[in-house]
């Protein structure tokens, strides 16, 4: 660990992400409690359907404690948590796809959700998947379409159709014959990873696989 970032944990020591908890290791991902009362997904329960992907992963159910913590991520712009999150979802890809990937990539912002936010709350974790895992992380695609967040939309229909059309490749993003990780935070009814996963297919990839922290429905 750096000098800088003990000198961090002494002023500021590090909380668990779910309970708030100081850490008694500094950098782990969550808290001895948390690790026993957290809603972990194993087996298929982990795994979701997305059209045009060949699999989705996520380590945790949405639950409250889980809510609670993407919420202050996302919303209260907690930065920091990028990175326990994303030790997490590497721990998830490590055992659901032991051959790794050629590059890890996001779900984008519209530019206006960016500058309002301040950051993606999926490339943080992107680039922490990729760094953990030693796999090249970078943008293949952009928000064209400021849509009326997913959140706020219950019907799966609606997820749908708010997302058609809201993605485009960045010009020149070349996959052919790559094995793509495709990060987002939640998936709810994967309207918005299917739109996704359909673009990084048309740029050539052969294998998508989505990941995600938590996963809100069941198939």
């Amino acid at each position: 660990m750096r000098v800088q970032e003990r000198i961090l944990d002494l002023i500021f020591p590090p909380k668990c992400p779910y309970c708030q908890r100081v850490l008694d290791i500094p950098r782990a991902p969550v808290c001895p409690i948390c690790q026993a009362s957290l809603p972990w997904l194993e087996g298929a329960a982990g795994e979701r359907r997305i059209s045009s992907a060949d699999g989705c992963f996520s380590p945790l159910a949405y639950g409250e404690a889980v809510r609670t913590a993407i919420h202050r991520y996302k919303f209260h712009r907690v930065r920091a948590l990028g990175r326990p999150f994303g030790v997490l979802m590497a721990q998830c890809l490590g055992e659901r796809l032991p051959q790794g990937a050629d590059l890890v990539c996001w779900a984008p912002l519209s530019r206006k959700r960016l500058r309002e936010r301040g950051f993606n709350q999926a490339e943080l974790m992107a680039r922490e998947v990729g760094r953990l895992m030693s796999i090249p992380a970078g943008p293949v695609l952009e928000k064209v379409k400021d849509t009326r967040p997913q959140s706020e939309l219950e019907e799966e229909s609606a997820r749908q159709a708010n997302a058609q059309g809201a993605y485009a490749l960045i010009p020149g993003a070349g996959l052919a014959g790559k094995r793509v990780v495709l990060v987002d935070d939640v998936v709810t009814s994967g309207a918005t990873l299917s739109e996704c996963a359909a673009l990084l297919r048309q740029a050539g990839a052969e294998q998508v696989f989505c990941l995600t922290l938590a996963r809100a429905r069941g198939d």
